[in-house]
Order: C-alpha cells, then structure tokens, then sequence
C-alpha cells in the first residue's frame, strides 16, 4: 500500500487520522500517522480493514497522484476548514488524475499559448496583449466564448461547486495538461475573469517554464494575474478613451460590451488613470448604495467548458465504456467516478401506467 495514496483516500472521505484509527480495530492514531509519514508499517489485516472501510479498489493505493494544486484564488480562505480545503483540493487531484489516464486513449487539444518570463522584462499586459495576437482576437473587441477560446488552445476547464469560497484554481496535471477549476455558482461576468486570471498564473508562474523568482510571493502573483486578466478582457488600447469622464450608466453600457463586471471596469479606469482615488470611492459608494456590490444588473453570457466532457462521451459513445470500465481504469470507486464525470445529468423520470 503505498502511503501517500492512503492519505489521499482518507482526506478525501473527510476522515482526519483519528477518526479513521478509531474506525479500524487494531489501528492506533500513532501507528497511522507514522504509515502516512512512511516511517512504519501496517499489517495485511489492518491494511484490508482500511480498504474497505474507505471503499476504495485494491489497485488504487498503488497508483500514484501527486498534481500539485498551485495558484488556489479562494474568498476568505480562513473561514474554510482545513479538512474541506483539502477534500476540495484532492478532487482538484482527482480530475487531474482522470484526465492523465484519458490521455492514455484519447487526444487532449494541443496547447498553443506563449509563456514569456516575467524575469526578462515582460509584463504582465504585454504577455496578455501577446497571447491575444497569437489567439488571433480583434482589436477593440471582448473574449467571447472563453471557455472555447481556451480549451480549442489547450487548456481543460471545469465546473466545480463544491466549496462555495474559491473563485478558481490552476494547476498542471502529473503529465502536463493544464487545467483550471471554477466556481460553478458565480455570476458570468465573475466566471469570465477568474478564467482569465487563472490563465494569466498558467503563462505568469509556472516554474515547469521559468524558475519564479522568491520576491514573487502570492501576493505578488495575484496582482500579476489580475493585470493579465484586465489586459486579456479589456486591452488598454481599445477600453481606455470610453473610460475617461465616465458615469455608472457607461459603466453598464461598457459591461454589456466588454462582458466583464462593472467592478473590473471601475478598477480598470483607476488603474489606467482615468479617474482618480476620489472618484473611485464615490463609484463605489454609489455601487454600494444601489446594491450592485450584491448583485449587479445585466447578466453577461458565457459558454460552457466542454473538453474533458467531450472526452467522457468519446470514452462513452466510440470506445463504449460504461461506468465500470472506467472503475476498472482507474482504480476509483463507483461514486468518485459519478462525482467527476457529474455533467448535470438529468433526473430519471417514470411514465405513469395504469
């Protein structure tokens, strides 16, 4: 049993070592914790104890995940326990896992867009103005259809609404497939730029690329990806003349257009300086007092991520697998496997009769 898998399973039932210790006859807290630090062993009765337990197939602690979940983006982290950062953040896992194992048969797209370090002089604006040529964008026009534009160009996006405090995460897969994670629940106009700032860390921070420097701490690299996002969604030369001696009402105008929210426009004049810190503060109040900071009116449309479903039906549909040949694939339980492949399936519905 390999013992990093083990803590895998556990974290992601939401047992910590004592609840699970307490749960297996003949397993202590101490002798668990020392398994899961690779400093002892466990009997094979135990170890069959604790398989069935967490339901679990034989075969998957064996397996090996190691996707590290970098540039997590979540809202009042401290408020999240750390047992549902870490069930959210192995889920994470989970899909970078199953997309390794797809790759095995089918062809994920290939990635197409232009790092560029940081370290040699490039901005942030400048990546994000370069990967627009290379996406072959139109001057003074919006990112439609972002969740295309993406994963057309390589990237997997996912909808996940398991933790309702994270805006999005990004991260590489144990192969290299990049994938980023989003809120299902957040507005369209929110969606649209956590997309666009977790490509900006994808291009910005990936040290697979170019070695980050120690200066650069989170911080740092949530204000270099919020530059890119503004400058992938709203390119300055094509926003920055509408933004001058602007009202709320050009800034709704703007948001219809732009499909960005009217926070990221605000932020977006003051940071080109086309309002000054006063007028941002009364924008603000004035967001504030008619309620837009809740809920803001137009709702901006938005595609839905399709790669890694069209990649279940290609599985389903030309290979034939059902849910079972992808247990037997994976090492997963019947449930995990439901849980990733979810893809809001329809309730079942009986005909009535009589």
């Amino acid at each position: 049993m390999n013992h990093r898998q083990l803590t895998f399973a556990r974290e992601l039932r939401g047992y910590s070592q004592t609840d699970l210790s307490s749960s297996i006859k003949g397993l202590s807290q101490s002798n668990l914790s020392k398994f899961e630090k690779g400093l002892s062993v466990l009997s094979e009765d135990v170890q069959k104890k604790i398989i069935n337990f967490l339901n679990f197939p034989v075969d998957f602690f064996e397996r090996k995940i190691n996707s590290s979940i970098e540039n997590g983006n979540y809202r009042k982290k401290a408020t999240i326990s750390k047992s549902d950062v870490l069930k959210f953040e192995n889920k994470c896992r989970l899909l970078g896992y199953a997309i390794d194992e797809m790759s095995e048969s089918i062809e994920w797209p290939e990635f197409k867009f232009m790092p560029l370090n940081l370290e040699e002089g490039y901005t942030p604006a400048y990546i994000a103005e370069y990967n627009r040529k290379i996406l072959q964008l139109k001057k003074d026009s919006p990112v439609k259809d972002i969740c295309n534009l993406l994963e057309s160009n390589g990237i997997i996006l996912y909808e996940m609404n398991y933790l309702d405090k994270f805006d999005g995460v990004s991260f590489f897969t144990d192969k290299g497939f990049p994938v980023i994670v989003i809120n299902k629940t957040f507005p369209n106009d929110r969606k649209r730029f956590t997309i666009a700032h977790e490509l900006g860390h994808i291009l910005l921070h990936n040290e697979s690329n170019f070695p980050i420097s120690g200066y650069r701490d989170e911080k740092c690299k949530e204000k270099e990806a919020n530059e890119f996002a503004s400058e992938f969604l709203m390119p300055e030369k094509d926003i920055k003349n509408s933004l001058r001696g602007i009202s709320l009402n050009d800034v709704a105008k703007l948001k219809s257009y732009w499909l960005t929210s009217m926070g990221s426009i605000l932020r977006r004049a003051k940071d080109l300086k086309c309002i000054n810190e006063d007028r941002y503060k009364y924008f603000m109040i004035e967001m504030s007092r008619n309620g837009f900071n809740r809920k803001e009116p137009i709702e901006v449309p938005i595609d839905k991520p399709q790669c890694f479903k069209n990649g279940y039906l290609l599985f389903k549909n030309e290979l034939l697998y059902d849910d079972n040949d992808f247990v037997e694939m994976m090492d997963l339980p019947q449930d995990i496997i439901e849980d990733i492949f979810y893809f809001d399936r329809m309730v079942k519905l009986k005909i009535h009769r009589n």
